[in-house]
């Protein structure tokens, strides 16, 4: 089967969007599958054309950008020329794009699975407003003319202002998680390159600076935590320079986090080899997510893989890896006080809270997902 993959950023762009989106890619080219993938170019020093894990990349030059979003003029018309040789057209949303494509698709006869990610919230301002309608208004075209719409879970669909209209085209597929195995050497290496003390307890964040991931709460909560756990640290692992429209977000927290002092280092982008290994050192991770754009939090399964525990906020979708494997808590959005609280207790007591590791990564490894997506495919094509 050949699948057309058309999405706004592609890696190495880092989000957990484009990370869903590379890991499905290559576990559908090793079941066998032709994947190409229609992005942009977001970054110049990019090739135009790329094959990268038996995925077929096309980069298309931007034009302007919208707040996160890009303007592609020869979106359209590529997305068109491609189609003609796919049997499946398959969109990743939120993507202004999106709703052209699969109108086009609809029209040529082209089946199309939409997976929609989360619903857009953008920081308050005009231009980011003006994004935010336009890219509502995409949606809904996009949906409408999809014939099926994945999500992460019902739970996140039927709070999902947007999803609820489309119930009746919702699929439930969870996103693939994979992480490399680590040995000794490996962590041993992590263990110097974090400079980690004898009973030093490790909380790691592993997310871009951004709003929406809620990292104040967690600066926060950590006097709190230090208080009860003198030896206690966060690593936060992911962007944290220089995220587009965060800047402002960034300069707020800049003296708060200095203040923390040892207590909060960065990491930045790590290899999976390191982010696993600092998984499997880490006491506890934290997704203190705030509101609808985190749908899920996939970092949290994979450090559960890991067998670490997690404290994620009680929010639709975001709350349902604890709730299927126990392996963690959850705690009311923006509650700095109660995220303490929940980091002290697991930091008390983890092993109540590590689960079966072994059952988590099978149960959502990317093989896993991708035949789930064979299936939605197959009763598309005829």
């Amino acid at each position: 089967m050949n699948i057309l993959v058309c999405l706004t950023y592609y890696r190495p762009h880092y989000s957990g969007l484009t990370i869903y989106a590379e890991r499905l890619a290559r576990a559908l080219v090793n079941a066998g599958h032709g994947v190409s993938v229609l992005t942009s170019r977001y970054d110049k020093s990019l090739p135009s054309f790329q094959e990268q894990d038996g995925v077929k990349i096309i980069r298309l030059p931007v034009r302007m950008r919208v707040s996160k979003g890009v303007i592609m003029p020869a979106m359209l018309f590529q997305a068109a020329r491609l189609a003609r040789h796919a049997d499946v057209i398959h969109l990743h949303v939120p993507q202004l794009d999106a709703s052209y494509i699969s109108l086009m698709a609809r029209l040529t006869g082209k089946p199309v699975v939409l997976t929609y990610h989360c619903d857009l919230v953008l920081p308050k301002g005009m231009v980011h407003k003006l994004a935010n309608q336009v890219s509502h208004i995409a949606n809904h075209l996009s949906a409408l003319a999809a014939n099926v719409i994945v999500t992460n879970t019902r739970d996140y669909a039927e709070h999902s202002p947007f999803l609820r209209h489309y119930l009746h085209k919702v699929t439930v597929i969870q996103p693939p998680v994979e992480l490399p195995p680590v040995t000794d050497t490996d962590l041993a290496d992590m263990r110097q390159k974090i400079s980690q003390q004898p009973g030093e307890q490790i909380i790691v964040m592993a997310a871009r600076l951004a709003t929406e991931k809620g990292v104040e709460f967690l600066v926060q909560a950590l006097p709190g935590v230090l208080e009860e756990h003198p030896k206690a640290r966060v690593l936060f692992v992911g962007q944290h320079e220089d995220v587009f429209g965060e800047k402002t977000y960034a300069q707020k927290l800049a003296p708060l986090i200095e203040r923390l002092g040892k207590a909060w280092n960065f990491l930045g982008v790590l290899p999976s080899v390191e982010l696993s290994a600092v998984f499997h050192l880490a006491d506890v991770l934290v997704l203190p997510s705030i509101n609808s754009t985190e749908s899920y939090g996939m970092v949290q399964v994979e450090a559960m893989t890991c067998g670490t525990p997690v404290v994620a906020t009680d929010l639709p979708g975001i709350r349902q890896p604890v709730a299927m494997t126990g392996m963690g808590l959850v705690v009311p959005p923006q509650d700095a006080p109660a995220l303490a609280k929940a980091i002290k207790t697991i930091l008390n007591n983890p092993q109540a809270y590590r689960g079966n590791a072994a059952a988590v990564a099978e149960r959502f490894s990317s093989g896993t997902i991708a035949k789930a997506y064979e299936q939605v495919y197959d009763t598309l094509v005829k």
